[in-house]
Protein backbone atom coordinates (compact mmCIF):
# COMPACT_ATOMS: atom_id res chain seq x y z
CA UNK A 1 0.00 0.00 0.00
CA UNK A 2 1.27 3.28 -0.89
CA UNK A 3 2.30 5.81 1.69
CA UNK A 4 -0.25 8.62 1.90
CA UNK A 5 -2.94 5.37 1.53
CA UNK A 6 -1.15 4.27 4.90
CA UNK A 7 -1.39 7.40 6.38
CA UNK A 8 -4.74 7.87 5.83
CA UNK A 9 -5.79 5.03 7.57
CA UNK A 10 -4.56 6.41 10.82
CA UNK A 11 -6.46 8.93 11.75
CA UNK A 12 -5.66 9.54 15.44
CA UNK A 13 -6.89 11.61 18.06
CA UNK A 14 -6.47 15.04 17.42
CA UNK A 15 -5.08 15.01 21.01
CA UNK A 16 -1.98 13.61 19.85
CA UNK A 17 0.80 15.23 18.48
CA UNK A 18 0.37 15.93 14.93
CA UNK A 19 4.05 15.77 14.06
CA UNK A 20 5.22 13.08 16.02
CA UNK A 21 2.52 10.57 15.30
CA UNK A 22 3.65 10.05 11.86
CA UNK A 23 6.97 10.06 12.55
CA UNK A 24 6.50 7.77 14.62
CA UNK A 25 4.94 5.79 11.76
CA UNK A 26 6.65 5.78 9.18
CA UNK A 27 9.69 4.85 11.78
CA UNK A 28 7.94 1.90 12.47
CA UNK A 29 7.25 0.85 8.62
CA UNK A 30 11.10 1.99 7.72
CA UNK A 31 12.31 -0.28 9.88
CA UNK A 32 9.86 -3.01 9.17
CA UNK A 33 10.84 -2.23 4.97
CA UNK A 34 14.55 -2.57 6.44
CA UNK A 35 14.17 -5.72 8.02
CA UNK A 36 12.66 -7.33 5.12
CA UNK A 37 16.01 -6.78 2.93
CA UNK A 38 16.99 -9.41 5.96
CA UNK A 39 15.09 -11.78 5.73
CA UNK A 40 15.98 -13.66 2.41
CA UNK A 41 20.03 -13.50 4.32
CA UNK A 42 18.82 -14.87 7.61
CA UNK A 43 16.85 -17.65 4.93
CA UNK A 44 19.87 -18.38 3.49
CA UNK A 45 22.16 -18.74 6.35
CA UNK A 46 19.31 -20.71 8.45
CA UNK A 47 20.14 -18.32 10.88
CA UNK A 48 17.32 -16.67 13.26
CA UNK A 49 17.12 -12.45 13.36
CA UNK A 50 18.42 -12.71 17.11
CA UNK A 51 21.06 -15.71 16.25
CA UNK A 52 21.96 -12.89 13.46
CA UNK A 53 22.84 -10.03 16.05
CA UNK A 54 24.28 -12.38 18.71
CA UNK A 55 26.82 -13.39 16.08
CA UNK A 56 27.07 -9.87 14.81
CA UNK A 57 27.10 -8.38 18.52
CA UNK A 58 29.60 -11.38 19.11
CA UNK A 59 31.96 -10.05 16.07
CA UNK A 60 31.45 -6.30 16.72
CA UNK A 61 33.85 -6.84 19.89
CA UNK A 62 37.58 -6.55 20.08
CA UNK A 63 39.46 -9.83 18.88
CA UNK A 64 39.31 -12.71 20.15
CA UNK A 65 35.22 -11.75 19.48
CA UNK A 66 33.81 -12.60 23.42
CA UNK A 67 31.75 -11.36 25.61
CA UNK A 68 29.70 -12.35 28.80
CA UNK A 69 26.57 -13.37 28.17
CA UNK A 70 25.65 -10.85 30.38
CA UNK A 71 27.26 -7.99 28.17
CA UNK A 72 25.78 -10.01 24.77
CA UNK A 73 22.28 -9.78 26.43
CA UNK A 74 22.76 -5.88 27.32
CA UNK A 75 23.49 -4.90 23.85
CA UNK A 76 21.33 -7.64 22.11
CA UNK A 77 18.44 -6.40 24.28
CA UNK A 78 17.00 -10.01 24.74
CA UNK A 79 16.11 -11.84 28.62
CA UNK A 80 18.34 -13.96 29.91
CA UNK A 81 16.57 -16.72 29.27
CA UNK A 82 15.94 -16.19 25.84
CA UNK A 83 19.68 -15.49 25.56
CA UNK A 84 20.24 -18.52 26.94
CA UNK A 85 18.39 -20.73 24.17
CA UNK A 86 19.61 -18.88 21.65
CA UNK A 87 23.59 -19.40 22.63
CA UNK A 88 22.53 -23.48 23.13
CA UNK A 89 21.75 -23.62 19.60
CA UNK A 90 24.66 -21.50 18.27
CA UNK A 91 26.86 -23.15 20.69
CA UNK A 92 25.26 -26.81 19.07
CA UNK A 93 25.90 -25.78 15.53
CA UNK A 94 29.56 -24.89 16.34
CA UNK A 95 29.32 -21.00 16.12
CA UNK A 96 30.03 -20.20 19.41
CA UNK A 97 32.32 -21.51 22.09
CA UNK A 98 31.86 -21.14 25.83
CA UNK A 99 34.93 -21.64 28.11
CA UNK A 100 34.49 -21.88 31.80
CA UNK A 101 36.92 -19.46 33.20
CA UNK A 102 39.02 -20.74 35.72
CA UNK A 103 39.64 -17.28 38.09
CA UNK A 104 35.52 -16.87 37.47
CA UNK A 105 33.19 -20.13 37.94
CA UNK A 106 30.26 -18.51 37.79
CA UNK A 107 31.26 -17.30 34.32
CA UNK A 108 31.20 -18.70 30.74
CA UNK A 109 32.11 -16.08 28.44
CA UNK A 110 30.60 -17.25 24.91
CA UNK A 111 33.54 -16.96 22.35
CA UNK A 112 32.88 -16.67 18.53
CA UNK A 113 34.21 -19.50 16.25
CA UNK A 114 35.48 -19.27 12.94
CA UNK A 115 32.81 -20.73 11.60
CA UNK A 116 30.46 -18.21 13.06
CA UNK A 117 32.85 -15.69 12.42
CA UNK A 118 32.52 -16.98 8.39
CA UNK A 119 29.05 -17.31 8.19
CA UNK A 120 28.68 -13.63 10.11
CA UNK A 121 30.83 -11.65 7.72
CA UNK A 122 29.50 -13.34 4.75
CA UNK A 123 25.97 -12.90 6.13
CA UNK A 124 26.32 -9.20 6.66
CA UNK A 125 28.18 -8.22 3.31
CA UNK A 126 24.76 -9.90 1.82
CA UNK A 127 22.06 -7.86 4.60
CA UNK A 128 24.50 -4.23 3.76
CA UNK A 129 24.01 -4.90 -0.06
CA UNK A 130 20.43 -5.32 0.29
CA UNK A 131 19.85 -2.34 2.78
CA UNK A 132 21.79 -0.35 -0.01
CA UNK A 133 19.82 -1.76 -2.90
CA UNK A 134 16.40 -0.95 -0.90
CA UNK A 135 17.84 2.37 0.08
CA UNK A 136 19.47 3.20 -3.59
CA UNK A 137 15.61 2.73 -5.02
CA UNK A 138 13.79 5.50 -2.63
CA UNK A 139 16.85 7.93 -2.03
CA UNK A 140 19.86 9.69 -3.30
CA UNK A 141 23.02 9.63 -1.88
CA UNK A 142 22.45 13.26 -0.10
CA UNK A 143 19.47 11.86 1.45
CA UNK A 144 21.10 8.69 2.96
CA UNK A 145 23.45 11.02 4.55
CA UNK A 146 21.08 13.02 5.86
CA UNK A 147 18.88 10.66 7.31
CA UNK A 148 21.55 8.60 8.96
CA UNK A 149 22.79 11.89 10.69
CA UNK A 150 19.02 12.33 11.81
CA UNK A 151 18.10 9.06 13.14
CA UNK A 152 22.02 9.07 14.40
CA UNK A 153 20.89 12.41 16.47
CA UNK A 154 17.48 10.47 17.44
CA UNK A 155 19.66 7.35 18.98
CA UNK A 156 22.74 9.55 20.52
CA UNK A 157 22.50 9.18 24.31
Amino acid sequence: MPQQDRMQHHQWDSSLNALTVPLFLRLQWAQGASLGTLTPVLEKFAVSLVEFDVLATLRNSPPPHQMTPSRIQEEVVITSGGLTKVLLQLEARGMVTRRQLQHDLRSKPVCLADSGQALIETAMAEAVANTAQWLHQRLSEAEIGQLSALLGRLVDE
